[in-house]
């Protein structure tokens, strides 16, 4: 056995202190910077770009081969193209599709809508589950349960839903 697999040298360890504290202090200020809708709940766009930033401030920390400023630039071009991204996504409908999934209704009005769970992936359980959480008890006082586009359940209680509300999702029968 190697002995250093357990230590290698003080100036790595300082190394990683160093640069570690470096690196962290630049994505925080950077994100800080971009904006909450950088840190908000994610759809499936945030979510690559935040493992992706995990994934090169670990690579930063780590990796005697990339120095702190190409890291901290790797940092501003991912937040720059998530700024880019959702900056058109507001401003563009193809975009805003594009990045983000729609809203998809699971339980309307006492019924499951199989079809829309099938193609979502979720079972009557998860939605049950969902309704439990918000303290309700029975799926007779719920007008609706919808798959929010950060896949997040939305649970809406009956008197709650206008039509400005739900309509804008498919499987809503006009009233």
């Amino acid at each position: 056995m190697e002995a250093d697999i357990f230590f290698n040298s003080w100036v790595g360890l300082v190394r990683i202190l160093v640069v570690g504290t470096l690196a962290y202090a630049a994505l925080v200020l950077m994100l800080r910077a971009s904006g909450k809708r950088t840190l908000s709940k994610m759809n499936a766009f945030d979510l690559v770009v935040t493992v992706a930033l995990g994934s090169t401030l670990a690579t930063i920390i780590l990796s005697r081969d990339v120095a702190l400023a190409e890291g901290v630039l790797a940092f501003g071009v991912l937040i720059g193209l998530q700024f880019a991204v959702t900056w058109s996504s507001v401003r563009s409908t193809a975009i805003s599709r594009l990045v983000k999934s729609d809203p998809i209704l699971l339980f309307y009005r006492g019924a499951f809508l199989h079809t829309s769970m099938r193609e979502s992936r979720v079972v009557e359980d998860e939605i049950t589950a969902a309704v439990r959480q918000q303290g309700i008890g029975s799926m007779d006082e719920v007008e609706a349960v919808v798959l929010e586009t950060d896949g997040t359940f939305a649970v809406v209680k009956p008197g709650n839903a206008r039509a400005t509300a739900l309509s804008p999702l498919a499987g809503v029968p006009e009233r």
